[in-house]
Parts: C-alpha cells; sequence; structure tokens
C-alpha cells in the first residue's frame, strides 16, 4: 500500500526523457517516489489520496545559498553597500546572537520556505547543531555549515573556533541523519576573511569526510581586486593555488569571476550558487551565467540571507536568473525557461551532492510541491514550464512534501507553530539586533 497517492496533477517532472505529464499521477511510498505516470497501476491502494485538480505538481526547489536565520535582520541593514553593510551593521549584530535566536530565526526562515516551495536549503550560519536538530523536527531537507572567519589568522586556533567545534559536531552526531535529510557540510567565509593555511586545514576535513566545502567567492569587485593586489591572483586563482577545490565545492556568488577563473571552476567541477536578487539589492554586480554555462560550469540559485534580499522565495531568484542572462546577452532567447528551471532543482541537487533529489522520477526522494493552477498570474497556461519560470511567485503554493512528510498544505504548517515562530522572534530575537544601536 502507497503513503500517497497524487491524482489529477499537471506534472512537471524534470525528467529530459519526459518533462511534461499534462495530467497524471504520483506515487509516495516512505519518503521515496514509488512512480510517476498517466494512469494509477493496478491494484494500487493508498492511505491517503490528495486530488490535485489540475494544479501544478512539480519537484520542490532547492535553494543552494542561504544564511537562514537571517531572517530575523530583515530590513533591519537595507540601502549599504556590502562592505559597510557587513563590517558595521551584520558582523557587529551577529557577534550579540545566541543560540535561542538562532533557532528563532531558522523556525521562521524554514516556515517561509516551506510557504514559498523550497524544500532543500544550503545553509550557512551559527549554533548549527541545534539548527539541525530544528530541520528534522520540521522536515526540512539541509545541508548545514558554520563559516570559518579568521581575521587573525596568525593568532588563530581551530581548537578555539566555534565554527570547527560545531563542523565536528555536526559530522559525528547529524550527518545524513533522519534518513539523508541532514547532511554536515564544511565552509570557509571567503578569501578575505581568513588565510590559505586556513582554507587547507578546512579543505581537509572536507576530504577525510567525503563532505561538500561552501563558500562565497567574489561576490564583489572590491574584495576580486583587493585579492588580486594581495596575491597577485583572483580569489579562485589563489584558492586552486593552494589545494582548493579538490572536494566538492560550492561556490556562491561569483559575480566577479574572470574566464581563467571559470576555467578552473569548470575543469575541478566546482558549483556555483547564483544570487541574482541579493546581488543586485547590495550592488555587487550580476554574475555572468551565461558565460559560466559556456564553461561547463553548474549553475544552481540561492536567496542569501534576509538581511540582503529580504525573502526566501525562490521564485523571486528564478525569474531574475533568466532574465539577468537575456539582458546580459542581448538576445531574448538566451538561457529558455527549461533550462533556468533547472537551476532551481536538478542543478541544485547536484550542487549539494545530493543523489536521487530535483526530479519527481521513480526511486527519488519524495520532495514536491504543488502550485495552484487557478492564480490569476497562472492563467492562462500555454506551456506549464514557462509559465512557472515568467509568472508563478511562491504566494501560489499550495502544498509541500519533504521526504514524503506534508510540511505546509494551504495555510496550514503541520510541523512547525507558526505564532510561536513569529513571536519568537518579534519578542526575543529582534531586541538582540537592536540592541547593537
Amino acid at each position: 500500500m502507497l503513503d500517497t497517492l497524487i491524482i489529477n496533477a499537471r506534472i512537471i517532472t524534470m525528467n529530459d526523457n519526459c518533462p511534461v505529464i499534462e495530467r497524471g499521477v504520483v506515487g509516495v511510498s516512505g519518503n521515496k517516489i514509488a512512480f510517476v505516470g498517466e494512469s494509477i497501476p493496478e491494484n494500487t491502494t493508498a492511505s491517503r489520496v490528495i486530488d490535485c485538480s489540475g494544479g501544478i505538481l512539480m519537484p520542490g526547489l532547492v535553494n543552494t545559498h542561504a544564511h537562514t536565520a537571517m531572517c530575523i535582520m530583515r530590513g533591519y541593514a537595507d540601502d549599504y553597500t556590502l562592505q559597510d553593510w557587513l563590517f558595521k551593521k551584520v558582523f557587529p549584530a551577529e557577534e550579540r546572537l545566541d543560540e535561542r535566536a538562532i533557532v528563532a530565526g531558522a523556525r521562521l526562515g524554514f516556515a517561509e520556505m516551506f510557504r514559498t516551495g523550497t524544500t532543500s536549503v544550503s545553509d550557512m550560519y551559527f549554533y548549527q547543531p541545534s539548527v539541525a536538530r530544528l530541520a528534522v523536527e520540521c522536515g526540512m531537507r539541509a545541508s548545514l555549515s558554520n563559516a570559518v572567519i579568521a581575521l587573525d589568522a596568525d593568532s588563530y586556533n581551530p581548537d578555539n573556533d566555534r565554527a570547527i567545534c560545531e563542523t565536528y559536531k555536526l559530522i559525528e552526531n547529524w550527518h545524513n541523519a533522519a534518513d539523508g535529510l541532514i547532511r554536515a557540510d564544511v565552509s570557509i567565509h571567503a578569501e578575505y576573511t581568513s588565510a590559505p593555511k586556513i582554507w587547507r586545514f578546512v579543505e581537509d576535513i572536507a576530504k577525510k569526510n567525503d563532505i561538500v566545502m561552501h563558500t562565497h567567492v567574489s561576490e564583489t569587485q572590491k574584495d576580486h581586486l583587493e585579492c588580486k593586489a594581495k596575491y597577485g591572483l583572483t580569489p579562485v586563482q589563489v584558492m586552486h593555488r593552494e589545494g582548493m577545490f579538490t572536494v566538492k565545492t560550492l561556490a556562491a556568488h561569483c559575480v566577479w569571476v574572470e574566464e581563467a577563473d571559470m576555467q578552473i571552476l569548470s575543469d575541478c567541477g566546482v558549483s556555483v550558487a547564483h544570487n541574482p536578487v541579493s546581488n543586485l539589492k547590495l550592488a555587487s554586480g550580476i554574475a555572468d551565467i551565461n558565460a559560466l554555462l559556456d564553461y561547463g560550469v553548474n549553475i544552481s540559485l540561492g536567496t542569501d540571507g534576509c538581511c540582503s534580499n529580504n525573502s526566501h522565495d525562490m521564485f523571486e531568484e528564478l525569474k531574475l536568473s533568466a532574465l539577468l542572462a537575456k539582458y546580459r546577452s542581448g538576445d531574448a532567447s538566451t538561457l529558455p525557461a527549461y533550462q533556468a528551471l533547472k537551476f532551481a532543482t536538478v542543478n541544485g541537487a547536484k550542487a549539494q551532492g545530493r543523489e536521487n533529489l530535483g526530479m519527481l522520477k521513480e526511486g527519488y526522494c519524495a520532495d514536491m510541491i504543488l502550485l495552484d493552477s487557478e492564480a490569476l498570474s497562472l492563467v492562462p497556461s500555454y506551456d506549464v514550464i514557462s509559465s512557472v519560470v515568467y509568472g508563478a511567485n511562491g504566494r501560489d503554493v499550495v502544498l509541500t512534501m519533504i521526504n514524503g512528510r506534508i510540511v505546509y498544505d494551504h495555510g496550514v504548517f503541520p510541523t512547525i507553530d507558526i505564532e510561536y515562530a513569529k513571536s519568537e522572534v518579534n519578542d526575543y530575537a529582534k531586541h538582540i539586533v537592536l540592541s547593537v544601536e
């Protein structure tokens, strides 16, 4: 017997062999997809039947670069340049954040992701073992890391670094927990916030444990040029020289990478997390996704933190990534809708190093979302993939399933107390942020 049978759905599978099923069914057994097709196999029974009534069923979206708990700073530091935003506003506030505040932010952030269709996130922030516990409770698929920041590299001691201690705890207690729902990643914040000997140390942890390394790369022209002045090399080139990228690497932003950098990223199999909304809001620039694609680089999408976005709505990133690619090329046929949608699904799963994710396909994880096909921005629909990429937004999501578990259903959050989530942020975490002023 199936756990869930989903019927009468307009299905986007993201399977190149059959990208769209105009009216189909999906069976879910445990945390896996049992079948996808146009008709129900004979003698099929199910504990629960979901009638989509022609709604759009598709894989959940994969957010490959987020600082989820930063939603507690949503709107706190708007209209600043990145360096002022980071060093004058964000870092001082983050120094005061405690475990309770971080968990409160992660809880609210996960709820927003459920509501807007994100089912897997690569999250880089603090107190990640506690966030891992929360993710299991809520049902969020999460790849978690705490980025190493060592502004005084000479005095740096990894034994006293909370980021390293948390990384060890994540690996020991949470890696592949809850049927693979949780993954431990390692992270260095960026080239400009640490030094080569520290990169090598972190990379070694990744290598020994066969996990992903997550970092920021060439986000602004300033950090890119200062790196060249310091090392005579770009951030990508100096990291590569120091032996980085020998493990699976997820590089966020890559706004200012050069052609030689792109070749290195391609040769080393580095995935790029494109964050168009955050990059535009901070005036950091527009990543040349077209050129990166020409070099064969895997492109995924991220929201970054809500302090520089200000939402976790991946549909905004999806549409903007397609539009910016067209703008840069001067050719409206650049980056067709289906290719853009891969950024947020198949490519995102690849960037996270997660197999059996990003498609609706037999044997894949049962991570999927249902969109209201009667939403005004989706009527009429001539091509369902184009409708989703150019017309949909997170508010059109009516149901979210992760690992076979429904975590959002027509305004209801079965796994999160929403009023408590909001009160923890407003009544506790917000006051910590404001105490910096």
